[in-house]
């Protein structure tokens, strides 16, 4: 086995051997480092010597690492006791150990990595690095940011569960639904950075979107009876159904209206379509509605032929469930393409006399495309270029002053 097969078992593994090493050391930080530990061990022996069972090999070694570190530990002798006791006494820490079954360690060490005492960028990383395997380089990469600052966010997210005595467990029911609404927070935004990349010289991150696509499949094989779980799930997929159309071969985007969409990928459509469906049995929540736009979009066979007034009013209902003036802006897009650019515009103008998504390249953005439709060439190009630089993508950049140069 090479360094890749030794990822690849480690991304699918990772996060069930933590979650059970957490549970019978009673630590969480403890349990990822004597995970990384076996990680790195594989890299050196596996490619020797290949075992028989990947996932059992990791988990035994990672409990021999966690066993050697509580050695250190005076203080845990009891501990210790436990981790070394018989396998048949604690069956789950065997080399024979069915890791195929998903249980409710796995959720618990999502609602762990997503913990309210955590900042969100913390929760984000942590999550990531432990239920996503994500090395920190990868980490790093994706929000374009130091090696050192993941490596960081990471010994303080670790650092503040215990310091704050968070246990390994799932928040009691009452609580749970509150709770999970910050679990899905979290892999919402690991998956809009994913998506369409806040800076940089590439629009798409698909690793990092994919990434939070396995986790919230992870999260609703966990959550089946939670509607906004299967929202999530069916607007990632939906989203991401569009990916292989949204940039050309040298990555330069695609626009929706020129995108080839026999490229959309109907597999992930249909998986798409059922989690909606999913999502619908109690009502549509914020997640669920825009899946259902997204679902809207994927349905149409061209941008004209797009129904877009019901995605205007899939828009209001969304204003309604969660307030925000993105979702305005989102709206007004829509206006202009079911009911022409002039109600659009007027639309965005509230939005900036009320100062709200200041400092964003998206409003000049989308302003300038109407002032542009309403043939207010001069006015159209000063808000696209005032967009390109507030814009830290570059490869947005390059198509707002496109765009401002065809306008001159």
């Amino acid at each position: 086995m090479g360094t890749a097969d030794v990822e690849a078992v480690w991304r699918v593994e990772s996060a069930r051997i933590v979650a059970a090493l957490t549970r019978f050391t009673g630590d969480f930080g403890l349990a990822e480092d004597a995970a990384q530990e076996a990680v790195a061990e594989a890299l050196v022996s596996w490619p020797r010597a290949s075992p028989a069972n990947p996932a059992g090999w990791l988990m035994a070694t990672a409990r021999r690492r966690a066993i050697d570190a509580i050695r250190r530990r005076v203080a845990l002798h009891d501990r210790y006791a436990l981790l070394a006791a018989d396998p048949a006494v604690n069956p789950v820490l065997d080399t024979e150990v069915d890791l195929d079954r998903i249980d409710d360690d796995v959720l618990a060490l999502m609602f762990v990595s997503c913990h309210p005492v955590l900042s969100p960028q913390s929760r984000v990383a942590l999550t990531l690095r432990v239920v996503g395997g994500l090395s920190s380089e990868e980490v790093a990469r994706a929000f374009l940011v130091p090696v050192p600052t993941v490596q960081a966010r990471i010994t303080r997210a670790k650092k503040t569960i215990a310091a704050a005595g968070v246990p390994f467990e799932l928040p009691p029911a009452g609580e749970r639904r509150d709770r999970l609404a910050g679990v899905l927070s979290v892999l919402y935004v690991i998956f809009t950075e994913g998506s369409t990349a806040t800076s940089g010289d590439r629009l798409l991150r698909p690793d990092v979107a994919y990434e939070a696509v396995r986790l919230t499949r992870t999260l609703a094989a966990l959550q089946p009876d939670e509607p906004e779980v299967h929202g999530l799930l069916a607007l990632c997929e939906l989203t991401a159904a569009r990916f292989p159309a949204r940039t050309g071969p040298d990555g330069a985007p695609v626009l929706l209206a020129d995108q080839d969409r026999r490229l959309w990928d109907s597999s992930a459509i249909r998986r798409g379509l059922a989690a909606l469906a999913r999502a619908s049995t109690r009502g549509l929540g914020p997640y669920g509605l825009q899946a259902a736009i997204a679902a809207t979009h994927a349905s149409a066979p061209s941008v004209t032929e797009t129904d877009w007034d019901r995605i205007v009013v899939l828009y209001e209902a969304l204003g309604r469930a969660t307030p925000a003036p993105v979702v305005e802006l989102n709206r007004a897009v829509a206006v202009a393409m079911a009911s022409g650019p002039a109600r659009a515009l007027a639309i965005v103008d509230e939005l900036i006399a009320a100062n709200r998504l200041a400092g964003s390249h998206l409003v000049p953005t989308v302003r300038g495309e109407l002032l542009t439709r309403l043939g207010r060439r001069t006015e159209a190009r000063t808000e696209l270029e005032l967009a390109a630089r507030l814009c830290a993508n570059q490869r947005e950049r390059a198509v707002l002053l496109g765009k401002a140069a065809a306008l001159s």
